[in-house]
């Protein structure tokens, strides 16, 4: 027989309307007696049924990740898996639960957190950038839905979102090339349309409008953020007319592809060529030499993104727009 909040009442010498007190928090019971019902709960191995309390006040005590996932996620997007770890570190403390969804296409991503508000399976919801279009912004706006988005969109929009100062982090990697006296800085990036490593770019570009550093248009390469595109876009820096003495990586995949191709044309890092990347994550610590890294700590992203939302929770009218975590370099071998 299942033990209930009268039995735990009972043996705890008060009323059933003060163990549910206790149990939603309320702050008019003295901390003596909270600790008494407490002990006695865990005694009697009494757990309060959530789902009717939360049913009760009509929440649901559960936040959505929203992501969208493609083949090997796990592998080319390592941060994603951190950021949702400093959420629920921040919401488990808060008695909130974390559910994963995700889309094969961002436009996928409006018709899912539709669905999540009209089935109010959710109280609120943090939206990676994978995942973020227009109309999926224009919805939580009109909504007034709960929600954080990781990572500045790269369209205007009243959404809330945290980021990671990216443009900052292009320009420490590029002044910590230039003081180290390199002039030659290529930068192989992402595509055209990846956010971040046109951040990252234009971060080094403003460093090299300052110090009257030339880049020439061959210099900056953009690819698919591979390995593979890492090697095919470095062979053609190494093989060109003028060879870079530097090369700035924009993520630690496309790192392991440059280093493969500097090794490949028997050249040495740093003696023949230096090299930065981003990130100080595992795949980053499997290049030899150890590179030298601008790092982000993503798990503070998601803490700060896991406490914005409870405050969005709380006010939904709340609207921020905030850059976090700053960039710390690392300097290591390569350099």
């Amino acid at each position: 027989m299942s033990i209930t909040i009268k039995d735990v009442a009972l043996r705890a010498g008060v009323s059933p309307s003060t163990v549910s007190k206790i149990i939603n928090h309320s702050p008019t019971i003295s901390e003596a007696t909270v600790q008494r019902v407490k002990q006695v709960m865990e005694q009697m191995h009494y757990y309060p049924n959530t789902q009717a309390r939360n049913f009760a006040q009509k929440i649901t005590r559960n936040i959505v990740f929203l992501a969208k996932l493609d083949p090997h996620t796990a592998f080319t997007n390592p941060h994603m898996f951190e950021i949702m770890c400093g959420v629920q570190e921040v919401l488990a403390k808060k008695e909130y639960n974390l559910s994963f969804v995700g889309v094969r296409q961002a436009d996928e991503a409006t018709i899912a957190v539709e669905q999540i508000i009209a089935q109010k399976s959710a109280d609120g919801i943090v939206v990676h950038g994978s995942a973020t279009t227009k109309s999926l912004a224009l919805l939580l706006i009109k909504s007034e839905f709960p929600h954080v988005v990781i990572g500045k969109p790269n369209f205007e929009s009243q959404v809330c979102w945290i980021d990671t100062n990216n443009h900052l982090s292009g320009q420490i990697a590029a002044e910590h090339l230039c003081d180290r006296g390199y002039k030659k800085i290529a930068f192989v990036g992402g595509e055209l349309s990846d956010e971040i490593s046109a951040q990252r770019l234009k971060g080094f570009i403003t460093v090299a409008e300052e110090r009257n550093l030339p880049i020439a248009p061959d210099f900056i390469k953009y690819g698919d953020s591979t390995k593979i595109s890492g090697f095919l876009l470095t062979s053609e820096l190494l093989e060109g007319q003028d060879r870079p003495e530097a090369i700035i990586c924009e993520n630690s995949n496309i790192a392991l592809g440059v280093v493969k191709s500097i090794n490949a044309h028997n050249l040495k890092i740093p003696d023949d060529i230096a090299l930065i990347c981003f990130d100080d994550f595992p795949l980053s610590r499997m290049i030899d030499p150890t590179p030298t890294i601008v790092d982000i700590d993503v798990h503070d992203m998601g803490l700060q993104a896991g406490t914005m939302l409870i405050r969005k929770i709380k006010n939904p009218a709340l609207q921020v727009q905030t850059y976090t975590t700053l960039p710390n370099l690392i300097v290591r071998d390569s350099t």
